[in-house]
């Protein structure tokens, strides 16, 4: 992880330097924001919950109304999981992945430096999920899991972005959905046991990430 987020500054230091010199309306941009994730699955019972998202991104002109996007974000994202305490308590456990995501998108200009509507694919690349100690043996409601066999899931992901971004050309504001095309949980998969202990069923999610974000074009 530590050499992809290596190559993405180098990558984005790259195309940064080169769209400097081309000076045809290309900007710079950073911008952060909040997030709400959620793990679509019916494994188990999920809720989503709120994080937050900050990096880089590249916008420089392409064709007629279309621009290209090229962006590198750190992000913080949470989901919580119905569990059983020791005690039989119903709690919420929260599960926290951290990582970076690199996107390389279309933009089509609506109204020209002012609206876009913005897709394509974005790289995720995450550890793995991390839960508060104290619930690390609370009982998967519904299976045989406890809280702390469902941490270790798929480190490299690919989603789908759509998104919307408005204002001037110093400061937008995104609103961004991204959709997580492959099984999240299928690195469960490779045990046996922890398949036994889901209903003798393999594990099956999909990330799903609504971001709300303030872009600052330098």
């Amino acid at each position: 992880m530590k050499k992809l987020i290596l190559f993405s500054v180098l990558l984005f230091n790259v195309m940064t330097f080169a769209q400097y010199n081309r000076r045809d309306g290309n900007r710079i941009g950073i911008m952060g924001g909040i997030t709400q994730t959620s793990l679509k699955t019916s494994n188990f019972v999920t809720k989503p919950e709120s994080g937050w998202v900050g990096g880089l991104s590249v916008r420089g002109n392409y064709y007629d109304n279309f621009s290209a996007i090229f962006g590198m974000q750190f992000f913080e994202n949470h989901f919580s999981v119905e569990t059983l305490t020791p005690l039989l308590n119903k709690v919420d456990v929260d599960y926290k992945t951290m990582g970076v995501q690199i996107r390389l998108l279309a933009s089509y200009n609506l109204i020209k430096d002012h609206v876009s509507i913005d897709f394509g694919p974005v790289l995720q690349v995450n550890d793995k999920l991390k839960i508060d100690s104290k619930s690390e043996l609370n009982n998967v409601v519904g299976t045989l899991l406890t809280a702390k066999e469902i941490t270790d899931v798929t480190k490299i992901n690919g989603n789908a972005y759509i998104g919307i971004s408005a204002g001037t050309k110093r400061i937008r504001a995104v609103v961004n959905y991204q959709y997580g095309l492959n099984n999240f949980l299928n690195n469960l998969n490779k045990s046996e046991e922890l398949k036994l202990k889901n209903n003798n069923s393999n594990f099956k999610g999909n990330l799903g990430i609504i971001s709300g974000q303030l872009l600052f074009n330098l």
